[in-house]
């Protein structure tokens, strides 16, 4: 492993136009990246409003938790796609080293 990450500032989302071509591998390994880190905020999502200490009333029952499942799903995709918590693009970073080509061994 080289290190750690250093902390990045926020992240403008990536365009197709910014974004340099990658090799069909590298394409694949970071549509992976920012699957799992989009599963990783659901996650973090769902634990947090676990936590609710909020009662149960009829304006917060199974449609709005459904609801609020919905939200969280589009919000966990649409951060993971911008890179807005930087997790896919390390994920990105230390796995690129292991894909073939780029001096590492598999």
């Amino acid at each position: 492993m080289t290190g750690p990450i250093a902390p990045q500032g926020p992240v403008a989302p990536r365009s197709p136009a910014t974004t340099p071509a990658l090799s069909p591998e590298h394409a694949e390994l970071r549509k992976a990246a920012e699957g799992f880190e989009a599963i990783m905020l659901r996650r973090m999502l769902a634990t947090a409003r676990a936590s609710s200490f909020a009662e149960d009333t009829p304006l917060t029952g199974g449609g709005m938790q459904q609801f609020q499942a919905m939200r969280d799903e589009h919000f966990a995709e649409i951060a993971a796609n911008s890179g807005a918590f930087g997790f896919a693009r390390s994920i990105e970073a230390q796995l690129t080293q292991h894909l073939s080509g780029q001096g590492g061994s598999r």
